[in-house]
Parts: structure tokens; sequence; C-alpha cells
């Protein structure tokens, strides 16, 4: 039995999946830059703050402890640059 979201087309049921597509390589490399001050360029602009977790699909960004944190998606990432 399927528990999940389906779709209906044609008085037929579909089950709905979600697909994720995950690059192994970049989330190894976020992961070796973790607790560092990065800039993120992405589709939408720019985004910079401490890069403090990544997740297979997205990082997490903060530009100070109190700040609110930031999610970008990985596949929204164009390139990131770690700042001395």
């Amino acid at each position: 039995m399927f528990n999940g979201y389906r779709f209906q087309q044609n008085n037929m049921q579909y089950p709905v999946q979600m697909i994720s597509l995950i690059d192994p390589y970049v989330v190894e490399t976020l992961e070796s830059i973790i607790g560092k001050r990065v800039i993120v360029d992405t589709v939408r602009g720019v985004v910079q703050g401490n890069l403090i977790e990544v997740k297979p699909d997205h990082i997490v960004l903060k530009e100070l402890e109190e700040d609110q944190p930031t999610f970008v998606r990985i596949q929204q990432i164009v390139f990131v640059m770690p700042i001395k």
C-alpha cells in the first residue's frame, strides 16, 4: 500500500515520486570548508556568511551567530569562494 501523494489522470491514480539530483563531489568539497566564511554566487545573486551546515541538497549560511540562517539550494549555486 502506498502512503504518499497521488495524482489522478484519465481516472487512473499514480504515485508521485520526488527526484533530487545530488552532486557528491560538490557536497564533499563544501563539507571541507564548514566553519569558514564564504561568498556564494547563485543564479539569483551573491550571498555571503559563515558556512555552518551542508546537506545533500542545500547549505546553511549565517552572517553572525545571532542572525537568522540563510538556506541555499546546491542546484542554484554557480560558485563558492572561501574568504580569508
